[in-house]
């Protein structure tokens, strides 16, 4: 549905220009072409990211949606890259702008229904956690606060006729802004390859794990999450009483797994190491069934970001 607007509202944005022969409103219909073929990529992503895991690709396909922004990320820096070279060309050589009003109101029109269908898919990328839904809607939601942006500069012209440089000056200003938007996504899309730590992300789940927290679970660490597309791949080191059965051991790392899978959805994967408690770890232990408890309790200590990504183990050295 987003590539058949978006082809629409790029005949609605290139039927301006033709009347209008306003630079500004040329950027807007050559992001325009960016976004039609963004948007049929970034379909062709989502397809295959739906793809299950296979032989050949053991942690799924969702690695292609950060190759997709990244594809869209270029694609809009190129774009703000054209419309900022002829810019500062018609600056120099200024053209005449015409019927200015018919243009406006078109301009005004698509950038509005850009906005709200930009809204409508990073809502859906965020349920889904896919970064190409979000990044297709950040894109149309750009392009809609740029056509507002369009519509208030090129306002000017008919409060101040006869200074045709507006026109330019509004373009340059819109071209710059649609080369960062692209430069964003493209640092986006080369972290998610890159596998960099997704703070935000962490700190959720280090939230719920401290929320949910057992007696047993003495601390969590190394704790590190990749994704893939909207799937999540979770390791981490869990300590745990030393005096624990290989069965009790198995349905401590199950009740992790479940507390964190029931907020993110079934597509969590987990690979959990056990690890036994050490004597400087009866500081933080909470059990009181240990009878070889060396230390008394300081205090229960609350995991944070920085200590659960730490490979330590929690607890006083000694």
């Amino acid at each position: 549905m987003a590539v058949l607007v978006g082809v629409v509202l790029m005949a609605v944005k290139f039927w301006a220009f033709y009347i209008t022969s306003s630079n500004a409103i040329l950027t807007d219909a050559l992001e325009s072409i960016v976004n039609v073929v963004a948007g049929g990529f970034a379909l062709y992503s989502l397809w295959l990211a739906a793809h299950p895991k296979d032989e050949n690709h053991p942690y799924g396909h969702g690695k292609v949606e950060f190759i997709s922004a990244g594809v869209e990320g270029s694609l809009i820096a190129i774009a703000g890259l054209i419309i900022f070279v002829k810019s500062i060309y018609n600056l120099i050589h200024p053209q005449s702008i015409e019927q200015l009003n018919w243009g406006l109101a078109l301009t005004a029109g698509a950038g509005a229904i850009n906005f709200c269908l930009g809204l409508f898919l990073v809502s859906k990328g965020k349920k889904y956690r896919s970064m190409t839904l979000q990044a297709d809607g950040k894109h149309l939601m750009s392009d809609g606060w740029s056509s507002l942006g369009i519509v208030i500069g090129l306002g000017l012209m008919l409060l101040i006729p006869g200074n045709p440089w507006i026109d330019s000056v509004v373009a340059l200003f819109f071209g710059a802004y649609i080369i960062y938007a692209g430069v964003k996504l493209i640092r986006g899309s080369v972290a998610g390859i890159m596998d960099e730590a997704d703070v935000e992300l962490i700190e959720q789940v280090v939230a719920i794990l401290n929320k949910n927290r057992r007696p047993n679970w003495i601390d969590i660490h190394n704790l590190r999450i990749i994704k893939y597309g909207s799937n999540l791949h979770v390791d981490a080191h869990v300590t745990l009483p030393s005096y624990l059965t290989f069965q009790q051991v198995h349905d401590e790392m199950e009740a992790i797994d479940d507390i964190i899978s029931e907020r993110f959805g079934e597509e969590t994967e987990f690979f959990l190491h056990p690890d036994p408690c050490v004597p400087g770890a009866c500081a933080v232990c909470t059990t009181d069934r240990c009878s070889e408890n060396q230390l008394p309790l300081s205090e229960r200590e609350a995991w944070t970001l920085d200590k659960v990504m730490q490979n330590k183990k929690h607890g006083r050295v000694r």
